[in-house]
């Protein structure tokens, strides 16, 4: 016997008596600190295990209502949405129910929030239902208590490692529909945006953007960054003119044969999340791409040193960091680490030491809270960061690892290309095994482009 909508509202109703939720909020206006932040993240359960029953009653609607395109009208009209977050919504109930069981199930038991199992639905929108079920089964154990940027960035790289000759047709579709879009504000003001544009050349030059805005800051100029970026923007489109023009980067993490060519492993690319292989190999063999060995722990993928050739101390140091953080540090940040700033674990003033064992990177905001009342940031000799929060809770992140820990090793030597009269008697040999203290590690390479279009920092792992 199917169940009426009066029971179900009887049921929700009852979850949600107003008696009851007028005294826990009574309840909560004078709550401790820590007890506030408990409460708080137990609504947080109690919602996303309520949008798992709307997601299931939207796609029960989709199911009744089949090949009727008004459907998302209908949902819009009812809960007084936007046709297009109604659509989502709709299409992620579809997708939950039908090819994101396990997701669904996180959400039943309030691991999972029904905006990040909405980034899932969209990442693997793409797949066949038996790729996604794969996917599915793969971040079961991954999304729980990840914030939905961190979701997304998993979803994706499982999607892409599943399905990879379908990711790589995607990224080309993807690219091919780049636009620059223009819209109007209120009281005289609009906005410019390109729009699915080459992440490489937009996080390139995003960077250059941001690199001069800050240039003009530590000159004295008194306008805020934001205002600064979007000047300098403007400035170069309109003039072709900027601030004080500093090379900007890209980070990739590459094993090195993906970049053979011998496999189509998944690539990262810092802040943005992963790309497909042969876009990673696009953008990592660039005409002015200069190529560095990373030493790496086989065992867990942590960075363990750089080769050294070309640059001095002080800048080595910083490379390093970067290499090794690759996005911002404070757990749940995910700026990337190039768009970042130094900081000492143990300050300057206080006998703190540049270097590797001392050195974090965190962005601007993240940055200012470590100074904030209340807040203690530990930086660990390994890398590990743990930080408290005034109400005394704890949070952790580790350096992520270059590779996957465990990998084996293999050995491989570049020769150099000898053309246009150019005479090369060097060549870069690439080994794994075991230095001369008998400590196992991992060679590397990492690739640096350094181009007004899209410049690249890719490091490449055995």
């Amino acid at each position: 016997m199917a169940t009426s909508s009066a029971e179900l509202s009887a049921v929700l109703e009852e979850m949600t008596d107003p008696d009851c939720l007028e005294e826990i909020n009574a309840l909560a206006g004078s709550l401790e600190d820590k007890d506030s932040l408990l409460v708080a993240k137990e609504v947080g359960v109690a919602i996303a295990r309520l949008e798992a029953v709307r997601y299931r009653a939207l796609s029960r609607l989709s199911e009744v209502r089949a090949g009727v395109r008004s459907v998302v009208q209908e949902v819009a009209l009812e809960l007084s949405l936007v046709d297009a977050f109604a659509g989502s919504l709709v299409a992620t109930g579809v997708a939950l129910t039908s090819r994101l069981p396990r997701t669904l199930s996180l959400m039943d038991r309030g691991q999972v929030s029904g905006f990040a199992a909405q980034k899932v639905a969209e990442a693997t929108a793409w797949l066949s239902d038996e790729d996604s079920l794969t996917v599915d089964a793969l971040l079961e154990k991954r999304l729980p208590d990840k914030n939905s940027e961190q979701v997304r960035k998993a979803a994706s790289h499982a999607a892409t490692k599943v399905d990879r000759s379908g990711a790589e047709r995607r990224a080309t579709e993807s690219r091919e529909g780049r636009r620059l879009s223009m819209a109007q504000g209120e009281m005289g003001v609009a906005s410019i945006e390109v729009v699915d544009g080459p992440v490489e050349k937009v996080t390139a030059a995003y960077q250059r953007i941001h690199r001069e805005a800050r240039a003009l800051r530590n000159e004295g100029d008194t306008r805020t960054m934001d205002q600064l970026r979007a000047d300098i923007a403007l400035d170069l489109l309109l003039g072709g003119q900027g601030g004080v023009s500093e090379r900007a980067e890209v980070f990739l993490n590459m094993d090195l044969t993906t970049y053979l060519g011998l496999n189509d492993d998944p690539v990262k690319m810092a802040g943005h999340g992963y790309i497909p292989a042969g876009l990673g190999r696009q953008i990592a063999t660039g005409a002015n791409t200069v190529l560095r060995r990373i030493i790496t722990d086989p065992l867990s993928g942590q960075v363990q040193d750089l080769g050294r050739t070309r640059y001095r101390p002080d800048a080595a140091t910083a490379e390093f960091v970067l290499v090794r953080d690759r996005e911002c540090r404070r757990p749940g940040c995910t700026r990337a680490a190039h768009s970042c700033e130094l900081d000492h674990s143990i300050p300057w003033q206080f006998q703190g030491e540049t270097n590797v064992a001392d050195l974090v990177t965190y962005c601007t905001r993240d940055h200012r809270l470590k100074d904030e009342p209340g807040w203690i940031y530990r930086l660990d000799p390994d890398g590990g960061l743990t930080v408290t929060t005034p109400a005394g809770r704890t949070h952790t992140s580790t350096p992520p690892p270059l590779h996957e820990p465990g990998r084996k090793c293999c050995r491989f030597e570049l020769l150099p290309q000898i053309g246009d009269g150019a005479c090369c008697t060097d060549h870069l040999s690439v080994a794994c095994g075991s230095d001369k203290t008998g400590r196992s590690s991992c060679c590397q390479l990492s690739c640096r482009g350094e181009s007004a279009t899209a410049p690249a920092h890719a490091a490449l792992s055995t």
